[in-house]
C-alpha cells in the first residue's frame, strides 16, 4: 500500500447489548472507529417475572443506556421488543407488546427487535406474528433473531415465512440476523438483508464471515458483535476488518461492509442520524444516501 493514503477505521456497530457491557467497552469502542452502537432487547439472561419488568427495560434502553454511551462521544440507538426467550406464554407477551407504542416516539428507537424465534414453537410464531403486525402498522423497521445450532435453517424458513405472508412488510427495511453458511443465501435470495454475528465460540468467526463475503458478495450485508454477558468480543467488527485487509480487500470495501451498509439500512429510520466521522466530507454529510443495489454480487 506504499504510497497511498489509507483511510482511518470507522464503523457501525449494529447489534450490541451494552447494558451487559462495561464503560471500558464504551472507550475501547469509540478509540478503535465505532460511530454509533445499536442495541437490540433482548434476553436478560433470565426471565422478567412482570411486564412493568419490561418497561422498566425499555425505559433504561431509551432513556438511561444513551446517557452513558454519551460520556464517551458515541451515539446509542435501540429497537424495542419481547425477545423469543421469553415468548412462550403468549397472554404475558401481548402485555409485553402492548407497552411498546409509547416508547416509538423516543428519538433513539429505530424499529422493533430482535425478535424472532429460539425453539420454533407455535406460540413463539404467534408472538412473532404479532411483532410483524406492529411493526407494519407503526412503519418501524424489523431485526430478526434466529435459532441456533440445529433449528436455525428450520427457523430461519419459517421467519421468512412469517414475514413474506404479511403485505405491508417490505424484505428491504427487515434485516435477519445470525446468518450462518446454511442460511445466508436464502435470506438475500428472498430480497432481505443478512446479518453476521462474530463470536469466538458459537455463531460466526471473522473468517467464517469474510469467506461469506467473498462468496455472495457485500451487498444486504453486516457484521456485528452482539456482545452481551457471555462470552462476546465488543471488538469482533475491527477484527473482522482486519481480517478482510489481511486477505487483500481495499479499504474502501471493508469501509463499505462495516460502515456504509449499515449506515444505509440504519438510516431507513428517521431517528438515525449518519454520523459524521473523520472520513466524512461536506458534501457526503450533506447528501442523501444513495439506494442500495437490488441485485446481489457473487
Amino acid at each position: 500500500m506504499a504510497g497511498k493514503e489509507l483511510m482511518p477505521m470507522r464503523y457501525i456497530e449494529p447489534h450490541a447489548h451494552m447494558v451487559s457491557r462495561v464503560t471500558d467497552d464504551y472507550r475501547d469502542m469509540t478509540t478503535a472507529g465505532c460511530a454509533a452502537v445499536c442495541e437490540p432487547a433482548f434476553w436478560a439472561g433470565f426471565d422478567r417475572s412482570s411486564p412493568q419488568g419490561f418497561y422498566d427495560y425499555f425505559c433504561q434502553l431509551t432513556e438511561h443506556e444513551p446517557r452513558r454511551a454519551a460520556k464517551f462521544a458515541l451515539p446509542h440507538y435501540c429497537w424495542l421488543c419481547i425477545n423469543p426467550k421469553e415468548s412462550e406464554n403468549v397472554a404475558f407477551a401481548k402485555e409485553v407488546i402492548a407497552l411498546i407504542p409509547q416508547f416509538l416516539d423516543r428519538p433513539n428507537v429505530l424499529g422493533i427487535g430482535e425478535i424472532g424465534l429460539n425453539k420454533n414453537s407455535r406460540n413463539e410464531v404467534e408472538v412473532l406474528e404479532l411483532h410483524v403486525d406492529l411493526a407494519a402498522r407503526h412503519e418501524q423497521l424489523i431485526l430478526v433473531h434466529t435459532p441456533h445450532l440445529e433449528d436455525k435453517h428450520k427457523g430461519t424458513r419459517l421467519i421468512l415465512d412469517v414475514l413474506r405472508n404479511d403485505s405491508r412488510i417490505k424484505p428491504e427495511r427487515c434485516i435477519i440476523d445470525h446468518v450462518e453458511e446454511h442460511t445466508i443465501q436464502m435470506v438475500l435470495d428472498a430480497g432481505f438483508w443478512a446479518g453476521m454475528t462474530l463470536y469466538p465460540e458459537s455463531k460466526c468467526t471473522a473468517a467464517r464471515a469474510v469467506d461469506m463475503i467473498e462468496r455472495y458478495g457485500a451487498e444486504r450485508l453486516w457484521m456485528n458483535s452482539a456482545c452481551d454477558w457471555g462470552v462476546s468480543v465488543p471488538l469482533a467488527v475491527p477484527y473482522a476488518a482486519l481480517e478482510m485487509r489481511r486477505r487483500g480487500h481495499t479499504p474502501e470495501a471493508v469501509d463499505k461492509m462495516i460502515f456504509q451498509n449499515p449506515l444505509r439500512f440504519l438510516s431507513q429510520s428517521p431517528n438515525f442520524v449518519p454520523p459524521v466521522t473523520l472520513n466524512t466530507t461536506k458534501q457526503q454529510a450533506d447528501e442523501p444516501l444513495a439506494q442500495p443495489a437490488t441485485r446481489r454480487v457473487g
